[in-house]
């Protein structure tokens, strides 16, 4: 094993839904293949997410073969939804701002409003090649990203997981942790690096792909709920912002973006190019 490897992928089909962790996957432009195409918006259109609704957690999203996803949930019975027929455009409101999407069937909303309790609905990013751009302060011509926050790829390491874990357990609240990576939803897990090494990854390759490192990750109350239960603590905020505060980000992880698409494996080695 080299020294520094991928650990684990994650591929999370419906926006802050559980997800998959497949041995290899291929990454696209705008984020591995299949990641975060879909998502749950209310009756304004607004994208519905762990921060409105922490049950969201609880329910997971397994990719099926052209697109589609298999939906199942605590209590609710199990769904196959598959990619709507091309058809009107919805746009649905992503942190302020418009995003075209096509609404799925009718038996998607139907389960998402009986699980959440409110009216919801699910929606499809038909291309995410054209669809939404990455942050214009951040981004070169043409890079877009598909329905996840903010870019294509979140990559975090083992290592300032652990160091995190032992703040936590040295602070006032040390029986919230130790936190599981699972909170910070990454796409990828790097295995070997020194704590907070990713902060200045600007060039990485892995197999065939090669990503660009953009800006830290900023963190919100998702990284407070638990993924198992969906109940909110305090961590690991209350240590970000002790220990990790960037500007205005209380920071884990670094953004990526795919200069060179291709597909990523468990285990292969993470090479620093800048």
């Amino acid at each position: 094993m080299p020294n520094l490897y991928v650990h684990s992928l994650h591929v999370h089909p419906v926006k802050s839904l559980a997800g998959t962790a497949p041995d290899e996957a291929f990454v696209e432009p705008w984020g591995p293949a299949g990641d975060r195409r879909w998502a749950v918006v209310d009756t304004e259109g607004a994208v519905i997410t762990q921060r409105q609704q922490a049950r969201l957690a609880l329910a997971s999203a397994r990719p099926l073969d052209g697109g589609g996803v298999a939906l199942s949930a605590p209590g609710m019975p199990d769904l196959v939804v598959e990619v709507p027929e091309p058809g009107p455009l919805e746009p649905v409101v992503l942190f302020g701002k418009k995003v075209e999407t096509v609404v799925a069937a009718s038996a998607a909303a139907d389960w998402f409003s009986a699980y959440l309790g409110v009216p919801a609905r699910l929606v499809h990013m038909d291309d995410p090649a054209v669809r939404r751009p990455v942050d214009p302060r951040y981004a070169l011509p043409g890079e877009t990203v598909s329905l996840a926050d903010g870019y294509p790829l979140l990559a975090a390491t083992l290592a300032s997981l652990d160091a995190l874990n032992t703040w936590i357990a040295e602070g006032d609240d040390p029986q919230e942790g130790p936190l599981p990576m699972n909170r910070f939803r990454p796409n990828l897990v790097v295995a070997g690096a020194e704590a907070w090494a990713e902060d200045h990854w600007r060039r990485i390759a892995i197999g065939d792909a090669v990503f660009r490192g953009v800006r830290e990750c900023g963190r919100c109350v998702v990284t407070t709920t638990d993924q198992a239960t969906a109940e909110r603590g305090r961590e690991p905020l209350k240590t970000l912002a002790k220990h990790r505060r960037i500007g205005k980000s209380l920071a884990f992880g670094r953004q990526l973006v795919p200069v060179t698409p291709g597909t990523v494996r468990v285990g292969d080695e993470v090479r620093i190019l800048e």
